[in-house]
């Protein structure tokens, strides 16, 4: 059996619903996992599920800020689809500025998501892979912070600071799970820019805070810094996810992955 192969695993995906948590959905079930899609978004949500490749897939209604919301969804997984041996850490918000305009009630807003979020699903995905957890049998969490973690890039200074925060919880996480006995590899990928909807909507943002003359301007900058000479794609970073789900990562643990061209280095 091939070490990327997931038959008989659960992967939890937020945000899954579009974007890159639906690609990274898509690239779970083909390797065989079981996938729930959680998201706020339950038509589309819905839809993603019914469409992934095999069968037992699913949708959970998930608001990544709000406690209950991760108990329940973590619950639904574990008891109704087999367990829960992957989470993906995915949902997130950007919401561009300058700093000499940033927007408290913004700032909130990616806080909440970005770093709130990220921090109750390592909560709650650790206690339910961990011995005496509802699914018990430790696991792979997998965390996307964003190659703004790495780098200077204006027009995005709230959005960096929560992607490093996604990015040093890791580690810690990873540590904790280990010093505990948990079972449960803890890792993040730096996705570099992809064209979905944020990050085409990242471009525009960037022209019109007097960054860049045009959005195709801002584009040609993130290609110029970066070394594979092209934007990211959504299978970049799936395989990426997928390939710290696996046995092939199995002594990978507490990193951050960079899957940015090089734009990061």
């Amino acid at each position: 059996m091939s070490q990327l192969d997931l038959t008989g695993r659960t992967a939890l995906v937020t945000g899954g619903a579009q974007g890159l948590g639906e690609g990274m959905a898509r690239a779970l079930a083909a390797a065989g996992a079981r996938v729930v899609v959680a998201d706020l978004q339950d038509d589309l949500g819905e839809k993603v599920a019914d469409s992934l490749e095999g069968d037992g897939h699913g949708f959970v209604h998930l608001d990544v800020t709000d406690e209950g919301s991760w108990e329940n969804a973590v619950t639904a997984t574990a008891s109704g689809f087999g367990g829960l041996d992957v989470l993906v850490n995915n949902a997130g918000v950007e919401i561009s500025s300058l700093i000499v305009d940033v927007d408290p009630k913004d700032i909130r807003t990616m806080l909440e998501v970005n770093v709130l979020g990220t921090a109750l699903g390592l909560k709650w995905g650790l206690r339910a892979m961990r011995p005496d957890g509802v699914a018990g049998k430790g696991g792979s969490i997998i965390n996307i912070s964003s190659v703004a973690a790495t780098i200077a890039f204006p027009g995005i200074p709230i959005y960096s600071a929560t992607k490093s925060a996604v990015d040093r919880m890791t580690r810690v996480a990873a540590m904790e799970a280990g010093k505990l006995g948990y079972g449960v590899r803890v890792n993040c990928i730096y996705p570099g820019l992809v064209p979905t909807a944020m990050g085409q909507g990242l471009a525009v943002d960037m022209a019109e805070l007097g960054l860049f003359g045009s959005p195709e301007e801002a584009v040609g900058a993130v290609i110029e810094l970066t070394p594979s000479g092209r934007l990211g794609e959504v299978a970049d970073m799936a395989d990426a996810v997928v390939f710290l789900a696996s046995d092939n990562a199995r002594f990978v643990n507490g990193v951050g992955l960079p899957v940015d061209g090089g734009m990061g280095m």
